[in-house]
């Protein structure tokens, strides 16, 4: 690999734009030449050896950069960041310059044999990479500390210097993309494939996920109909279809796994191995030697750290808890009065008044939801996490917790307390609909449109400018810089994480859930596609072997499914009628079906393998010919 490198001496190349820098107005002359410098510097003095151009704008005072690199370049960057490819014997092996010749598709003329966002994603690796070497401080700002091993990038980001980097879009890709994609209302599969090379691993799979769990819903939604229409008042009749909803839970997520690791397969990312976490940008700390790496880096006590969390975070989380029943109680209060007001007027008014409280209390969730997100960041980045890893774990946890019960708890108090089971399905459906309205609106409709009111203001700004440059790039980055930035798909993934609890926790009062699941999925898969073509900027492709942490939240939610619904089952009249003289003859009868169904649920995730035999035949075999190659070494 070290020999590799001196071929980049002197190499010339075409300039393609692949990445944007922007730097602050008043960014000061020496560091911008500095940084300029880093980034084009050979390997061996520490630079990463890419291109870099000015984007030359007339009448306008911005420091905007493009940054591309030489094919050669982009080759050895694919190895050091361990892209896994596929060989001419079909097999999928991580990619090394030397032998190059052996992968599909690969021909030293052949610039396409890495696709855009795997050259973004190795640039950003790179960039990410520079580090400070024998540098005290960033030239022309002496209060922007830089030590041995620091990321300079990070202490750009960090100290305002450095505003954005962002991927730029490949506009013909894209036109292509969108119409492949949402450009036609069709009855079919996304093109994962094609999505995965233009937004990478992370968003094809949440898009995989997302059409996965759509026709996954379907069943439950064609069955779920007429239970609705023919035994809407026989809880006895529920018990085959919630014992199917519980069953059916399990087998989705076990299939997912399996889908999952043929996709990642083929993408390349299930071989990826894991990097050594380095710490995270906003992680501070006494700046020290770290006993793994030897290299100089923050640190920060574990004590400390435990101590912000139990003794900060955690009471704010449980103050945060009682607030949302604080707030539940108040709907209980509403929902009295809009029954007491209907027994008075008997109306049609004050029957869509019943209503009311329901829409209102669901409006306010939303709003909590989302003040309560941001306080849920703020405190996790306080408590100064080292990896990322360990920030995201502690951040979903926060989240999900106050998520769970600020949309459940009421259902549950309905359910458990009142036992009201016509209140409970009037609350459900009402949540329900009412979040997956303001959710479209938030994340899709509002963004698309505010979007397309600043590109017509930026269109007419940019035409009015003289300038040498392409007018097309310019007005591309001009109209891209200004686009939001897409924050990842944890919002995404808790909006699905909630529409199954909707489903699966009340699912025999309520089965029409799957049916306005199954609805608003289909709009979601074309809303979410329009966002990321046409509202957010392009995100860097991030490699992922699976969905994560949200597969565990969704397991956990399935086996509180469990609970409940046998409860619930237990709670009906039919039942009920079953045991006239023992309750505690129906308590263990309902535990000793729960159990039941919770074994079942187990033994099916231990029989169900998480992976198909050919593919563990394929990664034994790469595993076996590894361990082979190191003893001829």
């Amino acid at each position: 690999m070290s020999e590799s490198w001196s071929f980049l001496d002197g190499f010339e190349t075409n300039f393609r734009p692949l990445v944007v820098i922007e730097l602050a107005k008043d960014t000061k002359k020496e560091t911008i030449e500095w940084f300029t410098k880093r980034i084009v510097d050979k390997k061996a003095n520490g630079g990463a050896q890419l291109l870099v151009k000015p984007l030359v704008m007339e009448n306008r005072d911005e420091n905007i950069y493009l940054v591309g690199a030489s094919n050669l370049r982009l080759l050895l960057g694919a190895e050091t960041v361990g892209l896994v490819k596929e060989c001419n014997d079909n097999s999928m092996r991580t990619f090394t310059y030397s032998s190059r010749k052996t992968f599909k598709d690969f021909a030293d003329d052949n610039h396409n044999f890495l696709t855009m966002a795997e050259c973004q994603y190795i640039i950003k690796h790179e960039l990410e990479n520079l580090r400070a070497e024998d540098e005290k401080m960033i030239p022309g700002y002496p209060q922007a500390k830089l030590y041995p091993g620091k990321s300079i990038v990070r202490r750009l980001l960090t100290s305002g210097i450095l505003v954005q980097i962002f991927p730029l879009h490949d506009r013909e890709e894209l036109k292509k993309l969108r119409h492949s994609w949402y450009g036609r209302v069709k009855v079919g599969y996304q093109p994962l494939d094609e999505i995965r090379c233009y937004f990478g691993e992370t968003i094809a799979l949440y898009f995989g996920f997302l059409e996965y769990f759509t026709f996954a819903l379907i069943p439950m939604a064609v069955i779920g109909i007429p239970y609705y229409v023919f035994a809407w008042e026989d809880y006895d009749k529920y018990v085959m279809f919630a014992t199917f909803n519980l069953l059916w839970s399990t087998v989705i997520l076990e299939v997912w796994k399996r889908i999952c690791a043929i996709m990642t397969y083929r993408w390349g990312t299930l071989l990826m191995k894991r990097q050594f976490e380095e710490p995270r940008p906003g992680f501070h700390g006494v700046l020290g030697i770290n006993p793994v790496t030897g290299r100089k880096e923050p640190l920060y006590s574990s004590i400390k750290r435990q101590i912000r969390i139990y003794l900060v975070s955690l009471p704010f989380v449980c103050l945060c808890l009682y607030f949302s029943l604080y707030v539940m109680m108040i709907y209980f209060d509403l929902e009295q009065w809009a029954l007491d007001y209907h027994e008075e007027n008997g109306s049609n008014f004050s029957s869509l008044m019943l209503f009311v409280p329901s829409i209102i209390y669901a409006v306010v969730i939303e709003i909590m939801n989302r003040i309560y997100r941001c306080a849920a960041e703020f405190l996790t980045s306080w408590e100064n996490h080292r990896l990322e890893s360990s920030y995201q774990n502690h951040l979903i946890l926060k989240v999900l917790v106050f998520n769970f019960l600020n949309c459940f708890a009421s259902l549950f108090y309905i359910a458990f307390v009142l036992f009201d089971m016509k209140l409970l399905r009037q609350s459900l459906a009402t949540l329900l609909i009412t979040s997956q309205i303001l959710n479209q609106f938030a994340e899709s409709l509002l963004p698309y449109w505010l979007q397309k009111r600043h590109k017509r203001r930026m269109k007419k700004h940019i035409c009015s400018l003289k300038t040498d440059t392409d007018l097309s790039l310019v007005e591309q980055v001009s109209l891209e810089k200004e686009m939001g930035t897409y924050s990842g798909t944890f919002d995404d993934y808790l909006e699905l994480f909630l529409q199954f609890g909707y489903v699966s926790l009340f699912s025999c009062v309520y089965p029409l859930a799957a049916v306005f699941a199954v609805l608003n999925n289909i709009t979601e898969i074309y809303s979410d596609a329009l966002k990321m073509c046409r509202v957010y900027k392009r995100p860097f492709a991030e490699p992922t072997a699976n969905i994560g942490v949200w597969q565990l939240a969704f397991e956990t939610m399935s086996v509180i499914s469990v609970v409940t619904n046998c409860i619930l089952i237990g709670m009906s009249p039919q039942v009920n009628a079953l045991f006239p003289d023992s309750k505690m003859d129906l308590i263990l009868t309902v535990a000793l079906a729960e159990h039941s169904l919770l074994a079942i649920k187990f033994i099916m995730a231990f029989v169900i393998p998480d992976k198909p035999r050919d593919i563990q035949i394929k990664l034994a075999k790469l595993e076996f010919e590894s361990i082979e190659a190191l003893k001829q070494q």
